[in-house]
């Protein structure tokens, strides 16, 4: 269906279809190859595309959240794995830019015009095996004079073959308040990093999403932006990270299928089979689905924007909220291509077939954390009141404070 557009939301589609139409022409190969686009960054950094979440006084284009997820559905469409990795530095310099515009953090304003031009690419790679959801580490940070070394491995390091900082997580005994969740940010040459090359997989190939260790990497006091305790929810991170990546991951796994969606419209009209009943069914059911996961995307961006997901519910009723988008439109996507791979028939079986290899990325959208397992424990428990961790709530974390005093001292009147 077509939707109701701003014209600042149309100039943002119409750069994002640029960019995908382009990424389509090698998006196979990279695929076959498991090869990571660096031209497709190339082409992204001319367009002033990797500062699509950066201020627009800091040289960026100031997208909001529903404009990043828009943006990014559509850039899936072209190309599922650029769209994927690329999230991994938007997505987190969006979450920088909201509190360098608060006030919060004025240091990040180089930081973040470098991410403008691309001389800073980042990337978010914490996740470890059976450590996914940001409550526990087991790479190791010990306190030396100046900040800490980190040890451990990762994997799923999405974007890490361009990225020139990550954020990442670690586990600090504190002498003092015990054991606490540490994220710092820390560069990709960095010494006593190692990748390694791992990422041979069904899907989402050409994100070359590696694993890798630490072993005594320095990361100064300065690089730690966050610590919470251990095996806790936490409020400052539905700002920070889980309100905007969980509905922009939807938005690619969904803009992924949508891109198979239109290879097989192209079919359907090329064959006239657009009378025939049931292929109109198939696109009905469809429009459906996509509709239904644009509409909770939107709908988080609303409460998201509007500082009420944050500040005004316990976190653990937030964070459903948060991971709900991601759910809907992951398992959505994976639907439609069901549905695809059925009316396209031997066309869509084909390994030569763009709608074979992107049935395989949209594979990946339930494996995604929050995986679909890890979702249904959230939804369910906290539909019945069942605590599943301690929290750290907005009213005992320092940024939603300082940004709820910032809000009402800008608000009309005040």
């Amino acid at each position: 269906m077509r939707r109701c557009l701003t014209a600042r939301e149309n100039e943002i589609l119409e750069l994002a279809g640029r960019l995908a139409d382009d990424f389509a022409e090698r998006a196979a190969e990279h695929d076959r190859d498991a090869s990571f686009p660096f031209e497709n960054y190339e082409k992204m950094k001319e367009a002033n595309y990797l500062g699509l979440s950066v201020p627009e006084q800091l040289g960026g284009m100031g997208a909001s959240l529903i404009e990043m997820c828009m943006a990014q559905e559509r850039l899936a469409m072209g190309c599922p794995s650029t769209a994927l990795a690329v999230t991994m530095h938007i997505s987190p310099i969006g979450q920088l830019a909201t509190l360098w515009e608060a006030g919060l953090r004025p240091e990040l304003e180089d930081f973040l015009r470098d991410a403008a031009t691309g001389k800073v690419i980042y990337a978010s790679m914490a996740a470890e095996p059976g450590y996914s959801i940001l409550t526990d580490s087991k790479t190791v940070a010990t306190k030396v004079d100046g900040g800490f070394t980190l040890s451990g491995r990762k994997i799923f390091g999405t974007n890490n073959a361009v990225c020139t900082h990550f954020a990442t997580m670690s586990r600090y005994e504190d002498p003092e308040q015990g054991p606490l969740l540490m994220f710092s940010v820390v560069k990709r040459d960095a010494p006593g990093i190692t990748f390694a090359q791992t990422w041979d997989t069904l899907g989402m190939r050409a994100t070359q999403s590696n694993d890798f260790t630490l072993e005594d990497v320095f990361v100064p006091d300065s690089a730690v932006f966050h610590t919470l305790p251990i095996d806790h929810y936490d409020a400052t991170l539905l700002k920070t990270v889980w309100g905007w990546s969980m509905p922009v991951f939807g938005s690619v796994y969904l803009g992924a299928a949508l891109g198979a969606v239109e290879i097989l419209r192209q079919t359907v009209l090329k064959r006239n089979w657009q009378d025939r009943p049931e292929v109109q069914q198939v696109f009905a059911e469809i429009e459906v689905l996509a509709e239904t996961a644009r509409s909770v995307i939107r709908a988080h961006a609303a409460d998201y924007m509007s500082g009420t997901l944050y500040t005004d519910l316990p976190v653990q009723e937030a964070m459903s909220k948060c991971i709900l988008p991601k759910y809907v439109a992951t398992n959505n996507a994976v639907q439609i291509m069901d549905k695809v791979m059925t009316l396209g028939g031997g066309m869509a079986y084909f390994k030569r077939a763009p709608i074979e290899r992107i049935f395989r990325d949209v594979r990946a959208g339930p494996v995604h954390p929050y995986t679909n397992f890890e979702a249904f424990n959230l939804f369910g428990k906290t539909s019945l009141d069942i605590q599943i961790r301690p929290a750290v709530e907005a009213k005992d974390s320092p940024v939603i404070q300082a940004l709820s005093e910032r809000v009402e001292l800008s608000a009309p009147g005040a």
